[in-house]
């Protein structure tokens, strides 16, 4: 975006957060509502693993998992607790979430709407970003191609109904952490990020799917994998 004029703007603090989420809504946002009254100005939700590959607390792949590196949020109740007393209208939040990222988004936004917020004023961030999950993370549901697809619809959505969220946060230094090099971090940016858009083709073959070692939890994702080709 532009360097901003107007001196307001430029001298704006930036928005201040600590990336949290554990064990249960209830005292993940127990832990929200302690940080914003000590000077916190925005949040930064963390969600545990089965959350991020779309499993119920109750499936048996999400054993041993559940609010153990984020935040469980399985319904609009879980929402809903997560944010009680936190009006959303005033909030910026950034949602740490990829393959789904659009479900989560969409549960914010209900949340938002039963305060009385506009979802046209909502401010926030959700990282929306699947390529790495397959490269580095391995946090994925789908094959690339529809994974893509739920990118640039929730991408598109949001340019019209929530305009100042952003729909994407390109994140790369996973693939430091799986083995690649600087400069082959920034030429995936530039090159896989580039291809994106709707009726583009991705680079990414299906078959490259399990190409990757995956990090934290890598036990449940090896579990989520086998049951996806089995």
């Amino acid at each position: 975006m532009p360097y901003p004029s107007s001196p307001d703007e430029r001298d704006r603090p930036w928005v201040m957060r600590t990336y949290e989420g554990h064990s249960t809504a209830k005292e993940s946002n127990a832990l929200y509502r302690r940080n914003l009254e000590k000077g916190q100005t925005g949040l930064s939700v963390a969600f545990d693993l089965p959350t991020q590959t779309g499993y119920d607390p109750d499936d048996e792949l999400s054993r041993g998992e559940v609010g153990k590196v984020g935040v469980p949020v399985t319904h609009v109740g879980d929402m809903r607790q997560l944010f009680d007393q936190i009006p959303l209208a005033d909030a910026n939040t950034s949602m740490t979430i990829n393959a789904t990222a659009m479900w989560l988004l969409a549960l914010y936004q209900v949340v938002a709407e039963e305060q009385g917020a506009d979802p046209r004023q909502l401010a926030g961030t959700t990282q929306n970003d699947i390529i790495k999950e397959y490269l580095s993370r391995g946090t994925y549901v789908f094959p690339p191609g529809p994974s893509l697809r739920l990118i640039t619809d929730t991408v598109a959505y949001t340019v019209n109904a929530v305009p100042k969220w952003n729909p994407i946060n390109i994140c790369s230094y996973h693939l430091q952490e799986a083995g690649a090099t600087p400069v082959q971090e920034v030429a995936r940016v530039r090159a896989v990020h580039g291809d994106r858009g709707p009726g583009r083709r991705t680079r990414l073959r299906p078959d490259q799917r399990g190409r990757h070692r995956p990090g934290g939890g890598a036990g449940f994702l090896l579990r989520q994998r086998r049951r996806a080709f089995h």
